[in-house]
């Protein structure tokens, strides 16, 4: 994406934002061992699922059962579409087999992008063990009471040795929430000013 935006039109500076599962990718991105284009001057993460294995556990706790499900119902939907289209990659015999969200991974989103099954994908796509990496200005925040997020979500011990990653951990929040007033968000104000800032 930011390769197909540089050659599109010359930019200057170019900030990553990335949401929930879009913020892990983009800390992942940044964590990598890559050249990354001089352009890209930072990153924000909102509400990152850092470890995806314990964000998945939190998922699947009767707390949350309701977004789950809902999150489920939606994935299968897209899959039913897709299926005709690929009947040998894909079976209504296999959608048939998703009653969680590891399920979905294990047989739908592991496969597609060439791992073994749901944990071999969480372990190898989770973008805590790429922090340490990271050497632009970051900014993660995640809220305490976000209850997608598990305890090892948090990386307090990679933001403390790592001077480029700016953990922000608010009491409230939940799972990209942070309501502020005026129809504003606080990790909309939060990002703009770390932006800013320069940090």
């Amino acid at each position: 994406m930011v390769q197909h935006i540089l050659r599109l039109k010359k930019y200057d500076e170019i900030y990553i934002k990335g949401v929930s599962l879009g913020g892990n990718l983009a800390l992942k991105y940044i964590g990598e061992p890559r050249s990354l284009p001089k352009e890209i001057k930072a990153v924000i993460g909102i509400s990152v699922p850092c470890n995806l294995s314990s964000s998945l556990t939190e998922l699947l706790k009767a707390k949350n059962f309701a977004y789950s499900q809902r999150f489920k119902k939606h994935l299968v939907a897209k899959l039913r579409l897709k299926e005709p289209l690929f009947p040998e990659r894909l079976t209504k015999k296999d959608i048939a087999r998703i009653k969680n969200l590891k399920d979905f991974d294990d047989i739908y989103t592991s496969r597609a992008h060439g791992f073994k099954n749901a944990m071999h994908y969480y372990e190898k796509c989770s973008c805590l063990q790429f922090l340490p990496n990271v050497q632009i200005p970051t900014l993660i925040i995640n809220a305490q009471n976000d209850s997608f997020l598990g305890p090892e979500c948090f990386p307090i011990k990679e933001a403390k040795d790592n001077k480029n990653i700016y953990l922000e951990i608010p009491k409230f929040g939940g799972h990209v929430g942070f309501w502020d007033y005026g129809n504003r968000y606080h990790n909309e104000k939060r990002a703009i000013k770390f932006i800013e800032e320069g940090l």
